[in-house]
């Protein structure tokens, strides 16, 4: 449906947004951390149909939007690369505190909903995914696909990596590292935002 070199660009998008940390990502390695990581499995599907009913909403609103606005699109973009530089640049600053301080709940509902609000949905409807997905539905159905198969994993990376914590496997782990290359990852894809809205 969409071709490889928007397909690839696409994924690019999805997966650098998707293993950043988040309120959903740190619900689920705290629920792994506390429930292991098989009890904590369907919370992935909380998290999918989150994501799934935020991203489908906001990209039929701006769809329809964007005929009354032609320049929103291109405003969106670099307003998410803003956004994203300032992720990057706040994450760069802070120290990785996953454990301790995060909310207890776990549940499915609570995840479910932390998803349905999370930014990164607008983020996804508003600039990673292609404006066909939210115009035709096999473009429609072709982009979801495409995010369900890459989500699913991450999300199971996130819960197996809160369970390897709790486990004590991970002792050796430098939290100030992770989250320093993750700002990176991050501010590249917020200059290529930026650049996408520019040309």
């Amino acid at each position: 449906m969409f071709s490889a070199s928007i397909t690839a660009l696409f994924a690019a998008g999805i997966v650098v947004v998707l293993i950043t940390p988040g309120p959903t990502n740190t619900l689920l390695a705290s629920a792994g951390l506390r429930q292991g990581l098989k009890r904590s499995l369907p919370l992935i599907a909380a998290e999918l149909v989150g994501y799934l009913v935020s991203i489908s909403v906001w990209g039929r609103f701006l769809a329809q939007a964007a005929h009354a606005l032609p320049w929103l699109p291109a405003l969106l973009r670099v307003a998410a690369g803003l956004y994203i530089a300032w992720l990057a640049i706040d994450m760069w600053r802070a120290a990785v505190a996953l454990p301790d301080s995060t909310p207890r709940a776990s549940g499915m509902r609570p995840l479910f909903i932390a998803t349905l609000l999370n930014p990164k949905a607008l983020l996804f409807a508003g600039t990673i995914f292609p404006a066909a997905a939210f115009a035709h539905w096999p473009a429609y159905l072709s982009a979801m696909l495409i995010f369900v198969c890459l989500l699913v994993p991450i999300a199971l990376a996130w819960i197996a990596f809160g369970a390897a914590l709790g486990s004590g496997k991970l002792r050796w782990l430098d939290p100030a590292k992770i989250q320093r290359g993750a700002s990176i990852l991050l501010g590249v894809f917020s200059l290529s935002l930026a650049w996408s809205a520019l040309h």
